[in-house]
């Protein structure tokens, strides 16, 4: 008894690990070379975030890591951006949790 109730919570914690693990068919950030005439490069050290077009597009000074979650707290696309401006389409709306580095927001799609 003590063996069977062993193996399913080790499935369970598996099965809970590869749901939190990032899709390989998630979304992937891909750098911009010409941007809207609205986003601009960073011309400081913060790190600047603009929704538009069902996208995300975040401007860097430096390589920064990235991670996107949902407001549940699924990682939803995470990846280490080089400087300057990156974009990230996403197929659903709502509400996410965007981590660049030390800094953090909501974003609203």
């Amino acid at each position: 008894m003590l063996t069977r109730l062993l193996a399913i919570l080790t499935l369970t914690l598996a099965a809970a690990a590869a749901s939190a693990a990032t899709p390989a068919d998630s979304p992937r950030w891909e750098v911009v070379e010409t941007l809207p005439a609205d986003i601009v490069e960073p011309q400081n050290e913060h790190v600047e975030v603009i929704v538009r077009d069902g996208a995300i597009y975040l401007a860097a000074p430096r390589p920064t890591q990235v991670k996107l979650f949902t407001i549940l707290g699924q990682t939803v696309a995470q990846d280490r951006l080089p400087a300057g401006t990156s974009r990230l389409r996403l197929s659903g709306r709502g509400i996410y949790i965007l981590k660049a580095g030390s800094f953090t927001c909501r974003v609203t799609i």
